[in-house]
């Protein structure tokens, strides 16, 4: 997945609430002596399409044929909305009503947000079997189509624009508002933040208890697909038949989260109109997330930007300790950019000499070191009660600190030989005086045509005998 695919055939509907990102800006050097607030000397103004508007901008960004459907005013904001909307390539068909359109306004000063205020009513009135017909009569030509809605009103009847898609065959992608995801019923995609997930389904005190309540709600409103974003722990992906997928947060610097998910749901739907799986729009667009938090307000990603930002780093730069969903993610992205994955696994109780020399030479088979480590528990089982020393967070902490070593992983299994399968290492390495068939997991490997690797054991170097010799 490190080439980008070119969505320029693609041709995206977008139907939601779409309003004005206008931004104040200029410089801050005293505070009011009427309140104690900071005085702004406003030297610019810059207008931005927001809510629906961002999605649709972010599309042609990436190449797309994009309209955008919508309801706002007819007066000044409208008309600046519209330049903006234009000015990236977007066909403008928002449908003008009596209210006001929404304009949200920023102040800043040296790039920090100090103020918004926000200038709305809601559309729901105009929302009415009118602007159904008419939101139906952009559909005809649309790959696919996106629900952007930000509780403005323009999607009050979006159950039925949802079924007429279903009857013309155009996968839907909805980002969700509010407590009633019944409304989204028989969509393709939903695109919740974990706020907005939890206000649903209850509170989500681990990753077995998001996964469990996610898949329950998109099997309940017969939903494809669930993307969770979840800001620095990265997105889960709950999928209709598959084996839930985590992609970890990729942003090095978060500057500002606004409009974040509008870059996720347009890159999630620029990839699957290019013919992506569900599995491979989502790291695209987990990684669109990470470059467009790094900008100031209301932003999109260029395609140069989301190619820089999925080449794969060199292995020196992530060494992470990671879940098994987490580390199957970024294994496929490093094979597929042809880096070659060693694997190996152990106690590691207490580092010694003779693992590091081991572990070397273990890097050196390839360009991925992995380390599968035991549990607690299944330490104990091969060890006995008096082990381990060291708990499995902290034996992997040791590790994961190590030059040679790339990503360790726990395991809870007496022997490695499940997590072996799902990782798929293209090397596997143990050392001592075993026989290959002794090595847990050899059969996979070797199936898939990997090599499997015995290292020299290091004599006088043990786990045990440091113990003995510290009891001593």
């Amino acid at each position: 997945m490190s080439a980008l695919p070119d969505m320029r055939n693609g041709n995206i509907t977008v139907i939601g609430d779409v309003m004005l990102d206008r931004f104040w800006s200029g410089a801050s050097r005293r505070m009011s002596p009427e309140a104690p607030v900071p005085v702004v000397n406003v030297t610019e103004q810059e207008d931005r399409a927001g809510g629906a508007g961002n999605v649709a901008v972010n599309l042609a960004e990436l190449g797309l044929s994009v309209s955008l459907v919508g309801l706002c005013g007819e007066d000044e904001h409208a008309r600046a909305l519209r330049a903006c909307v234009e000015a990236a390539g977007v066909r403008w068909n928002v449908m003008p009503c009596a209210a006001e359109t929404i304009v949200k306004l920023r102040a800043l000063s040296r790039n920090q947000q100090l103020l918004r205020m926000d200038f709305e009513e809601s559309l729901a009135d105009y929302a009415n079997d009118l602007f159904v017909r008419y939101a139906q009569q952009h559909l005809a030509d649309a790959d696919l189509v996106i629900f952007s809605d930000y509780a403005k009103g323009s999607l009050e009847l979006v159950q039925p624009l949802l079924a007429h898609c279903r009857e013309l065959g155009k996968p839907t992608l909805v980002d969700p508002k509010g407590l009633d995801f019944e409304k989204y019923r028989g969509a393709t995609v939903l695109t919740p933040n974990l706020a907005e997930l939890e206000a649903v389904v209850g509170r989500c005190d681990s990753e077995a208890m998001l996964i469990e309540k996610a898949d329950a709600i998109r099997a309940s409103l017969d939903i494809e697909a669930i993307l969770v974003t979840r800001s620095e722990a990265g997105m889960t992906l709950i999928q209709s038949g598959e084996t839930p997928q985590h992609f970890t947060a990729s942003a090095r610097e978060v500057f500002d989260v606004t409009g974040a998910g509008d870059t996720v749901i347009a890159v999630m739907a620029g990839c699957l109109s290019a013919g992506l799986s569900m599995r491979e729009a989502a790291h695209y667009a987990n990684h669109a997330a990470g470059v467009v938090v790094a900008k100031l307000g209301t932003a999109s990603v260029s395609p140069a930007e989301l190619q820089s930002a999925v080449s794969v780093p060199s292995v020196t730069t992530v060494q992470e300790m990671m879940n098994e969903s987490e580390l199957a993610n970024a294994l496929a992205d490093l094979r597929s950019a042809g880096k070659r994955v060693v694997m190996t696994n152990g106690c590691f109780d207490l580092i010694h000499p003779g693992h590091i020399r081991y572990l070397q030479q273990a890097a050196a088979l390839g360009d991925v070191l992995v380390v599968a480590v035991n549990d607690d528990d299944s330490v104990r089982r091969l060890k006995g009660a008096s082990r381990p020393l060291n708990t499995v967070g902290d034996r992997m902490a040791v590790l994961a600190a190590l030059e040679a070593i790339d990503f360790v992983v726990p395991f809870t299994e007496d022997t490695p030989e499940r997590v072996i399968e799902v990782l798929a290492p293209d090397v596997l390495v143990k050392g001592g005086d075993y026989t290959v068939e002794q090595i847990a997991g050899h059969e996979s490997v070797l199936q898939r045509g990997g090599e499997v690797r015995i290292l020299d054991f290091f004599a006088g170097h043990s786990t045990t005998g440091l113990i003995e010799r510290l009891q001593d």
